[in-house]
């Protein structure tokens, strides 16, 4: 396998190697880990951490670290501060608590780490516009995935992911975090057995953007211990400031996302379609309006939208932003979260959040309420079970949680959101054929990287 170092990897290289990802050509060895047909079949999960920025390094220490069934020995990330700290950090916490550990490494080129044969599945949380392209690479390279959201910039790359998934027999787990919850299964259990009736809409939504200014780049040279054409990878090569290679950038800047549509949005919209699949897997339009950044800044993605989506099953899906959703559908709910799927049925409703749950029917309201709360009258928080609900996938102890077909549902909402908005006008996706119907600007808008 040929490993690049930061002066042979020419963007000419890069590009036609991410371009041979995209189209399927199988530029990785596909990598047997050590055990075999039943990879994690070991007394421990081994697992290397692809992106440990905040957000990657959160996770690796809170779902993976603590758990006695899992084995963190490698971490990879374009920043070598970055890198360095979480492989010390893992090294530490297993030599004070005297776990049994092979030595964890830090990894500039993922390549590498894919490469080794004793690594079960990756935890990939890069910036966005990585997802799925590090995905591509980690199933070619036989590791059961468990990949941040949201997806990436191009659906014929979704497709790759779901092709190289079943043919290395990768078992797949996407971040979306909340249907591990307590009482996002519960409102699941009470929708499903029709206790609020025949679903006619949902509402959704999500915030629209943190509250930060947008920033002005203005050109420095790169520091040392950062590889910038690594972390720009797919996207466009553009001038190098410190705050291009932030996380605000990363979920603002339209080269690397969509912004929060697809950032935020990911969350309730998987709760729509993990209850709602039936009903959403099908043809829909989706028409609407949103805003975009202030012009003249880093940050030019939408920020508000106000969006309708009308599904050939007669399913209707109101989709808006935190700013809009303040005027409607949080003035019926007790506490005004930031994110969150109501389902409007026949009998009444139930309102699903993150940390709160609501319904205006007063019997399903109270046993909802009955979950453990935090004194603020939320829902105390997920007890880091996506790490262990991934190694309990990964062992065949249960089935996908979050399956990458589902992730493409909402995903793709997400992005017909976004077409809508910057077209100006109502688009139909059709997900046979995969693509908006009559419309082949619109389609060059799904179709990036």
């Amino acid at each position: 396998m040929t490993t690049y170092n930061s002066r042979s990897l020419t963007r000419r290289t890069f590009l036609e190697t991410t371009g041979k990802l995209a189209l399927g050509t199988t530029i990785l060895p596909t990598i047997l880990t050590s055990c075999s047909n039943h990879k994690g079949a070991n007394d421990r999960l081994v697992i290397g951490h692809i992106g440990v920025g905040s957000r990657g390094t959160d996770e690796l220490m809170s779902y993976f670290l603590p758990l006695r069934e899992a084995m963190n020995i490698a971490v990879c990330d374009t920043f070598q501060d970055r890198r360095e700290s979480a492989a010390k950090r893992i090294n530490q916490f297993y030599k004070e608590n005297k776990f049994t550990n092979e030595e964890c490494k830090s990894y500039l080129e993922m390549d590498e780490l894919l490469a080794r044969k004793d690594i079960d599945a990756v935890h990939i949380t890069t910036p966005d516009h990585w997802h799925v392209l590090a995905a591509i690479k980690a199933a070619r390279a036989g590791k059961h995935i468990m990949l941040a959201k949201p997806l990436g910039l191009s659906y014929p790359q979704n497709l790759v992911l779901a092709k190289e998934l079943k043919a290395n027999n990768v078992k797949f787990h996407y971040g979306t975090q909340q249907r591990s919850l307590d009482h996002m299964q519960m409102g699941y259990d009470m929708i499903k057995e029709g206790l609020i009736g025949e679903i006619e809409r949902v509402d959704v939504w999500a915030p629209g953007k943190n509250d930060v200014p947008s920033p002005v780049c203005n050109e420095v040279p790169v520091p040392a211990g950062f590889d910038f054409e690594r972390w720009t990878g797919p996207a466009p090569m553009r001038p190098y400031c410190p705050d291009r290679v932030t996380n605000n950038s990363s979920w603002f800047n339209y080269d690397y996302s969509i912004g929060f549509l697809g950032g935020w949005g990911a969350h309730p919209l998987d709760i729509l379609v993990w209850i709602m699949k039936d009903k959403v897997n099908g043809s829909y339009t989706c028409e609407g309006t949103g805003q975009f950044w202030p012009a003249g800044g880093l940050y030019d993605n939408i920020l508000s939208w106000d969006l309708n989506l009308i599904y050939q099953s007669g399913l209707k899906v109101h989709f808006i932003s935190q700013d809009i959703a303040s005027n409607t559908i949080l003035k019926e709910r007790t506490i005004k979260e930031s994110n969150g799927t109501t389902f409007f049925g026949t009998k009444g409703w139930i309102s699903l959040s993150r940390s709160s749950v609501e319904s205006n029917i007063p019997e399903l309201n109270q046993k909802l309420n009955g979950v453990p709360k935090q004194t603020n009258g939320r829902v105390k928080g997920e007890n880091n079970t996506m790490g262990s609900r991934f190694i309990s996938v990964v062992r065949g102890k249960e089935p996908e949680l979050c399956p990458l077909d589902e992730a493409i549902i909402s995903d793709t909402i997400s992005h017909m959101g976004d077409i809508a908005i910057r077209t100006s006008r109502k688009i139909t996706w059709d997900p046979i054929k995969g693509e908006v119907n009559g419309d082949p600007e619109a389609n060059k808008l799904y179709v990036r990287g």
